[in-house]
Formats: C-alpha cells, sequence, structure tokens
C-alpha cells in the first residue's frame, strides 16, 4: 500500500505541473507574461494558488521550450521574440501546414475515414468561434490549437505535428487582450470554418489558399498585438478562473 500511495503521489504530482505549465503558456501567449519581465516562482504561485514547486518545475519546462530563461536568484525570464522571430516562425509554418492540408484535402477525397475525422473537427471549429465571442482567451487558444493539430495530424506524421506544436509555442500571439476587445478575433476565428469546409469536400488547392490566407492574418494578428496594451494581471486559478488582485 506504500508504494501505491507514493506512486499516486507522484502522479498526481505531474498532474499539477502539467496543469501548472499549460496556465502559464496560456498566459504567456496572451500577454499576461510580458517578455523581458522576470517572475519568480513563489509570486506566480501565490496567483495560481499552488507550492512554489510545482510553478518552478513547469517553468524549467518551459525554459527548455525556450520560452522562458532562468535569472539566478530571481527566476525566471519571459524570453523576447523579436518581428524577425514572428517572420521566420510564419515561414515555417507555411511551408509545413499549407501542402499539408492540401495532402489531407486529397486524402479526404478518397478515404471515407479521413471524411469522417475531419467531420469531427466541426465542433472544434465551433468552440473557436464561440471562445472568440464570449471572450474567452484560455478557450479560444486551447480549441485552436486543437483543431490545428488534429486537422495536421490526419496526413499521418506525427513530428511533423509535434514540430508544428513547437512553433506555436514559440510565436506566441502578443496583447491578444486588446486584440479581443477589439473585436478582431472573431473573423480569424471564423476562417477555421471555411477551411474545414474546403478541406472536407476534398478541395486541396481552395484548402491550400486558406490556409496560407489564415497563417497571413494570424502574422497581422500579432504585428497589432505587439502594440496593443495589455491589461494589468490578475489573480489565475488553474482552470482558467480569474480574480481580482
Amino acid at each position: 500500500m506504500g508504494d501505491l500511495k507514493q506512486r499516486n503521489l507522484i502522479t498526481a504530482q505531474a498532474r499539477l505541473r502539467d496543469q501548472v505549465a499549460h496556465a502559464l503558456r496560456a498566459a504567456l501567449i496572451a500577454g499576461e507574461l510580458r517578455p523581458g519581465q522576470v517572475y519568480s516562482a513563489p509570486g506566480l504561485a501565490a496567483e495560481y494558488g499552488v507550492s512554489a514547486t510545482p510553478v518552478r518545475e513547469a517553468m524549467l519546462d518551459l525554459a527548455r521550450e525556450g520560452l522562458v530563461e532562468p535569472v539566478r536568484n530571481k527566476g525566471f525570464r519571459v524570453t523576447e521574440v523579436s518581428e524577425r522571430d514572428l517572420d521566420q516562425y510564419t515561414e515555417l509554418r507555411a511551408m509545413i501546414e499549407v501542402p499539408t492540408v492540401g495532402r489531407v484535402a486529397r486524402l479526404s477525397a478518397e478515404d471515407p475515414a479521413v471524411r469522417e475525422a475531419l467531420e469531427a473537427l466541426r465542433p472544434v471549429a465551433e468552440e473557436i468561434v464561440a471562445a472568440a465571442r464570449d471572450h474567452d482567451l484560455i478557450a479560444y487558444l486551447e480549441a485552436d490549437r486543437r483543431f490545428h493539430l488534429a486537422l495536421l495530424a490526419l496526413a499521418g506524421n506525427e513530428r511533423l505535428v509535434e514540430t508544428v506544436g513547437e512553433l506555436r509555442k514559440r510565436s506566441r500571439l502578443y496583447g491578444l487582450t486588446g486584440l479581443d476587445e477589439a473585436g478582431m478575433l472573431v473573423h480569424s476565428a471564423e476562417e477555421h470554418d471555411d477551411l474545414l469546409e474546403a478541406v472536407v469536400s476534398g478541395d486541396a488547392t481552395e484548402a491550400e489558399r486558406l490556409m496560407a490566407s489564415h497563417l497571413g492574418h494570424v502574422r497581422s494578428l500579432w504585428a497589432q498585438g505587439r502594440d496593443e496594451p495589455v491589461e494589468p494581471r490578475q489573480k489565475r486559478r488553474l482552470g482558467g478562473t480569474r480574480t481580482a488582485s
């Protein structure tokens, strides 16, 4: 029984670490954790309502992903991402994602199983739009991630999906809060419906065009979001609930 309790404890700690890491990534993408700023594990732990240990472990995970860097005796600094970095990330994503959605569209035209898997993404596309309209940035980011990676996964290349996942983490959106308040996220969210329709119908040319256009729009959002002011950060609990600081 002692060994079982120990294993359960380790599993619970690992799960909490993953939850904190996910929440921190979302805060980075939303612009709530700002580039160049140093954040301490105890300070973030107080905001998330957890101990400093899972926060420190989660920040180390983010450091391995290049999202933050350790600062001796202070905490972790959010890494800066330049305009050149964003351009290069967008170029890489376009090189991978545009032809891949074309390939998935061609598979859809030939394989009913692929079309069925694509149809299963319609609720996710609807989630993206609903989250944008509800101003739920965490839900928006999570649904957007699931949609894009699941769509690419239908091409059958797991390493490709992992690579795009890493690029998405590094090319985080800046000032997403300001863009949301300006009502600019809804249009980008609605583009997923058109993209999915083209892929389901087997129109590879249209799917590739829409994907290229979508990535271009996302890059424009990054450019505008970098200039948008971000609201003062609020205390956040795991699961996305925030309380006024």
